[in-house]
């Protein structure tokens, strides 16, 4: 991890195809949802991914929420390849994600959490708001942070 490095990009770069594969294969698959399902909202978002040797490792979106003015945005498809999880990679792309969204004025971030890494965000600042849900068969929290 010490040659990791965390890169912003888009739809358009050369890193978004191994974003696609990584958020199908760590996100998706799994729970038998189609590939690319959830890209819809890929162009008007901002990607974080991390880097390792010249191969993305991890990835999280950013989504600004209605419109700028909002001053909300959804952390949404984070994936971290199942061998470096637990080792602090998600950590950092969070990190960044929330700086960035701070410096552009963003007040809140929320996130549909799974249930089983609702630890991960709260160590990171998050808090579960409203009730639990069901989102492609799984249970999901609320969660949110403000900046």
């Amino acid at each position: 991890m010490n040659n990791m490095e965390i890169l912003q990009i888009g739809i358009n770069h050369h890193y978004y195809p191994q974003e696609q594969e990584l958020r199908n294969e760590i996100l998706l698959r799994p729970i038998g949802v189609l590939d690319h399902a959830w890209e819809m909202h890929d162009a008007e978002s901002f990607h974080f991914v991390a880097i390792e040797h010249n191969k993305l490792i991890a990835c999280v979106v950013f989504r600004p929420l209605d419109n700028m003015s909002q001053k909300t945005g959804q952390l949404m498809q984070m994936a971290v390849d199942s061998h470096l999880q637990g080792k602090g990679t998600g950590r950092k792309l969070v990190d960044e994600l929330l700086k960035f969204a701070a410096k552009n004025g963003f007040q809140e971030v929320v996130c549909h959490a799974r249930n089983n890494v609702v630890g991960f965000y709260e160590k990171l600042g998050f808090e579960v708001y409203d009730q639990a849900f069901e989102e492609v068969g799984i249970l999901h929290r609320h969660m949110k942070i403000s900046l």
